[in-house]
Order: structure tokens, then C-alpha cells, then sequence
């Protein structure tokens, strides 16, 4: 009977063993240790197959060193067992990692999609300009179709002031002529001096620290996956810390745009505290020695005050590890001066550095991006023009310019 007794318990000892083996290899995230109570995790990508031959070797035994046996007379007894031969170690399927293009001429690019989506401004403005004589209807239409495009009163009246000055010229200009005179007054209003560069490099020992804000919807967490893909391209190292924890799933698509270009996420339990997964993730980023963590926050209605202050208390806890060197904020360009209100109420709460425009190759009107740089003086730093993973584009007033005229 105790033989029976003690056969069942190896059996359920073996058993125990080889389920917890299985479970350890298919798991993906491992918890921190310093935040197994606050559920805190850190969510590494899968690393790439190693190549055949580099595999351990077909005699490897039961210590994992991959030797051959040698033989130790002094130390092994007559009692001992055999070696247990394993089998060859199979590496698990990797990820193969994306490699984005470099951001440098990215805008110059995707031109082609604003110009299909915003032509009808520089359509509408040529075909005006075009006329022999201008009228006082003819520029009353000219205010029109830009007001129709967002581009906001007092760029408005800038635009037509300067237009008219040189109303001469333009009864005898050619096609050509008025589209390079028309890019050019655009290219004024839209802030060519303004600084547009992301503080995204490492400081005085640390990573920058880039803060994603914004209202749900608009595409923040989106916004920052296509960030970090730019930063990729660009050859920094990038952490991610997904501090949106209230929007169901917003974890897990964060993770999915990490793991397509190797880049580490750091997470928390869904309704878990933004603030403590934001500073674990720059606490993170600071002993990796990155180049860049980007926290992407939970988004929040402009209107509710108590969101909007705990928005200052993220930047407050991260900055006991490291300053924050960019906030951006993300728009939907497709919803014009409301936009405008939101990012006013988004400037209280934390110092906005940079706006970021999204869906500019929807029904968006281009000319919200000078409403909202003269409105707020804040410069657009970054614009989404599509769906894909590398359509995030940096900011360039004259490419931009040239994409709303269109051809000629």
C-alpha cells in the first residue's frame, strides 16, 4: 500500500511540473516584481527566431549546457542515475519586426492623399484667381472658400489683404504663376519659423518623456503606436506605457503596435491608476537607458474638470523620475472649432508643446491647421493623413501648402 502511496504522489508531482512548464513557455508578459500588488506588468516582444545553427546542439543533456558528457570518476557515485538524454530544443516562432522608413520627407510622400482630399480649396481659390478682372464678388468668394476650409477670420483677411496687393500681378500670371503665389501666401500663414522639432532625444542622462493627450476618439492611442514607428525609423529606442487604463482593450492595442517594430510596453490592470503605470513606465525607460518613452493617457471629456486635474497629476508622478520634454496633444481635424475649445481646455490642465492632427484625408477641412497654431500658438507638430501604420507624417508648411493647392 505505501509503494501505491507514494507511485501516485511522483505521478501528481510530474503532473504539477509539466502543466507549470507549459503555462511559464506560452506566457507572453511578465509581472514586475515591484508592482505584483498594483498588477503592473511589462510586456516584452517576442524576439526573433535565432538562425539553425545557432540552436542548442542535438546532445544537449538535462543541465540546459549543451555538452557533451565527460566523464568524473571523483564525483559521481555508483548510485547515481543516468544522464536523461532530452531531445533537440525547438526555438519559439519570433516576430518579424517591421524596419519603418526614416520620418525625414515622409510629408513630401503622402502629399498626394491631402491633395485628393483637399483639392477643392485650391481648385476653388485658382479658378477664382484665374479670372481676368477681380471683382468685389470675386473676393468675397475668395474669403468664402477659405473660411469654408477652416483656415479661420484673421488668416482669412491676411490672405486676401496680401492677395489683393498683388492684384495687379495676377491678371497676368499663368497657371503656374498663381499656384506658386497661392502656395506661397499659404506657406506664410501656416508658420514656417515656428519650432516643430519633438523633444524626444535623451537628457542629461535620461529618456525623454513624451506625454500623448487628448479626448477619446481622436485617435490617441493610434497616434501614439504611429509615433513610435517614426521614432524607430528615426533609430531611437523607444519604451512604451500604456496609462490608458479605463478604455477597454486600449492596453492590448498598444502592445500590438510595440511588438510589430520590438518595442517594450509597459501596462497596468484595466481600472488600475494611469499615474502609477505612467511612472513605472518612465522608471522603466530610465533603467533601460532608452532614448524615449512615450505615455500614451486615458482619454478624457474637455469638460469635466476632475479628469482634466488628474491629467496634471500624471505629469506630476512622472516627473519625479524624469521631465517631461514634449505633451502632445491629439485632434480630430474633422471637428473645427470644437477642436479649438478642447485644446484651450487641454492648455490649462498641462503645458502643451505640440498638436497633432488626425484624419486629415477625411472630410477634415486643411486650413484647421492655422486656426489652431494662431488661435492657441501652439505648433502643429505631427499629421495623420490615413489608416496605415507609417501615415503619420511630421509637419512641413510648405509640403503641406503644396498638398492643399494641388496641380495645376
Amino acid at each position: 500500500m505505501e509503494f501505491v502511496l507514494i507511485a501516485i504522489a511522483i505521478l501528481l508531482v510530474a503532473l504539477i511540473t509539466g502543466v507549470s512548464l507549459l503555462v511559464g513557455r506560452g506566457r507572453r508578459t511578465t509581472r514586475l516584481d515591484d508592482d505584483a500588488v498594483s498588477g503592473t506588468t511589462l510586456t516584452r516582444p517576442r524576439p526573433p527566431a535565432p538562425p539553425a545553427d545557432e540552436r542548442r546542439p542535438t546532445g544537449a543533456t538535462a543541465s540546459g549546457l549543451g555538452l557533451p558528457d565527460v566523464a568524473q570518476p571523483d564525483a559521481v557515485s555508483p548510485d547515481a542515475p543516468p544522464a536523461v538524454e532530452l531531445p533537440p530544443a525547438e526555438p519559439e516562432p519570433g516576430l518579424v519586426f517591421d524596419t519603418p522608413l526614416p520620418s525625414a520627407g515622409r510629408l513630401v510622400r503622402l502629399r498626394s492623399r491631402l491633395a485628393r482630399s483637399q483639392s477643392s480649396l485650391g481648385r476653388g481659390l485658382l479658378t477664382v484667381l484665374a479670372r481676368e478682372k477681380l471683382t468685389e464678388d470675386d473676393w468675397e468668394e475668395i474669403e468664402e472658400t477659405l473660411l469654408a476650409a477652416d483656415v479661420g477670420v484673421a488668416a482669412t483677411t491676411q490672405i486676401v489683404e496680401r492677395l489683393r496687393t498683388q492684384s495687379m500681378v495676377l491678371a497676368t500670371a499663368s497657371g503656374a504663376d498663381l499656384r506658386e503665389l497661392l502656395v506661397r501666401e499659404l506657406t506664410a500663414v501656416l508658420g514656417p519659423d515656428l519650432d516643430r522639432s519633438l523633444g524626444t532625444a535623451r537628457h542629461e542622462g535620461r529618456p525623454g518623456v513624451v506625454l500623448v493627450v487628448g479626448v477619446n476618439g481622436a485617435g490617441k492611442t493610434t497616434t501614439v503606436g504611429k509615433l513610435a514607428r517614426v521614432l524607430v525609423g528615426d533609430g531611437r529606442s523607444v519604451l512604451l506605457g500604456a496609462a490608458d487604463t479605463f478604455r477597454a482593450a486600449a492596453a492590448d492595442q498598444l502592445e500590438t503596435w510595440g511588438e510589430r517594430v520590438g518595442v517594450l510596453t509597459v501596462r497596468g490592470r484595466e481600472g488600475g491608476d494611469p499615474a502609477a503605470v505612467a511612472f513605472e513606465a518612465v522608471r522603466t525607460g530610465v533603467e533601460a537607458e532608452v532614448d524615449t518613452v512615450v505615455v500614451d493617457t486615458a482619454g478624457r471629456l474637455h469638460t469635466k474638470s476632475g479628469l482634466m486635474d488628474e491629467l496634471g497629476k500624471v505629469k506630476r508622478v512622472v516627473e519625479k523620475q524624469a521631465p517631461v520634454t514634449e505633451v502632445l496633444l491629439v485632434l480630430d481635424a474633422t471637428t473645427g472649432q470644437n477642436g479649438v475649445v478642447q485644446a484651450r481646455v487641454f492648455t490649462e490642465a498641462v503645458t502643451v508643446t505640440g498638436v497633432v492632427l488626425t484624419k486629415l484625408d477625411g472630410t477634415a477641412k486643411g486650413g484647421i491647421v492655422v486656426r489652431v497654431q494662431q488661435e492657441l500658438g501652439i505648433p502643429v507638430k505631427l499629421i495623420g493623413l490615413g489608416e496605415g501604420p507609417d501615415d503619420l507624417a511630421p509637419f512641413e508648411p510648405r509640403a503641406f501648402a503644396e498638398g492643399l493647392v494641388g496641380e495645376v
